[in-house]
């Protein structure tokens, strides 16, 4: 079984006075490579998300969002120092009393521009209880993701076996033509040296020398080679998750198996079904970068 590096997750916690989204997504990446952007009050969190991100995921490139979404009708103001300034208002009116200044003509207006009269707002503190909310909403989310991980890792893994059933076929349509090439080189060697050089020769030497050279085009090896990686890739396929890495490693020994058979087919026939092999293994090559 294979997991897709591809994914996404969504949740809300839903709270008093807002919502608290969070949203994961991942693409392909050789490593972990988390980016994460958190609202402030959750910022304590952050290395606990981080870390239980990493342990889920593994390999990707993760972006991770935590946002606050205010509740319409939530009190958003910004409180007034009351006790202030009533105080204030007391002090200005004794010294316009005493001095015989006039007192303001608009006193809200005089009174607000007063140092703290405008209180800042306290500094929000997280709770246990609004931390148990929004952690059980992350994960929801990574779980989310995994699941989508897997619903495409599925996918890819009918494409892997779709492809690797392909080199297959075209690798047992090779046998045909291998047969048919050893009397197709005697017979070209033979015309050669009796029309085209017109030369006497020893016939035994023509045969050994024919073995030798049959020998040095002999695919046999290559097939077997490549027969074990396509079974090998399947195994691995249907081993433990997280293994993406290792079924790339194994498509590039595909590829060099392959590459040999190019290189001592001196078919028309036998090249083209190679070069059939190279477009399957391609696309292999391609969607395995996904895979973890």
């Amino acid at each position: 079984m294979i997991l897709s590096m591809t994914g996404f997750g969504r949740a809300v916690a839903e709270l008093a006075d807002k919502k608290v989204n969070v949203e994961i997504r991942s693409l392909n990446s050789k490593a972990l490579d988390l980016t994460t952007r958190v609202a402030p009050l959750y910022r304590e969190k952050e290395m606990e998300i981080r870390t239980e991100i990493g342990q889920a995921l593994e390999r990707g490139k993760v972006d991770f969002s935590l946002w606050i979404e205010q509740k319409e009708g939530a009190s958003q103001a910004t409180p007034i120092n009351q006790e202030l300034v009533a105080s204030y208002y007391q002090r200005i009116k004794s010294i316009a009393e005493a001095t015989g200044i006039p007192e303001p003509a608009d006193w809200f207006a005089t009174l607000l521009r007063l140092p703290d009269v405008m209180a800042k707002s306290e500094v929000a503190e997280l709770t246990e209880e609004e931390w148990e909310v929004v952690h059980a909403a992350i994960k929801d989310a990574i779980q989310q993701l995994i699941d989508f991980r897997r619903q495409e890792g599925a996918a890819l893994e009918v494409k892997f076996r779709e492809k690797i059933a392909n080199i297959g076929k075209l690798l047992a349509a090779v046998e045909p033509y291998e047969k048919e090439r050893v009397n197709t080189i005697k017979e070209r060697i033979q015309t050669s040296l009796e029309q085209n050089l017109k030369v006497d020769y020893d016939k035994n030497r023509f045969e050994q020398e024919l073995i030798f050279y049959i020998e040095k085009l002999d695919i046999s090896e290559e097939k077997q080679r490549l027969s074990n990686h396509l079974n090998y890739f399947i195994d691995t396929l249907e081993g433990k998750p997280g293994q993406g890495k290792k079924l790339g490693f194994i498509a590039q020994e595909m590829g060099r198996e392959i590459n040999t058979l190019g290189s001592k087919s001196n078919q028309a026939e036998m090249q083209n079904l190679v070069v059939q092999m190279k477009d399957e293994l391609e696309q292999i090559k391609e969607q395995v970068l996904n895979a973890m």
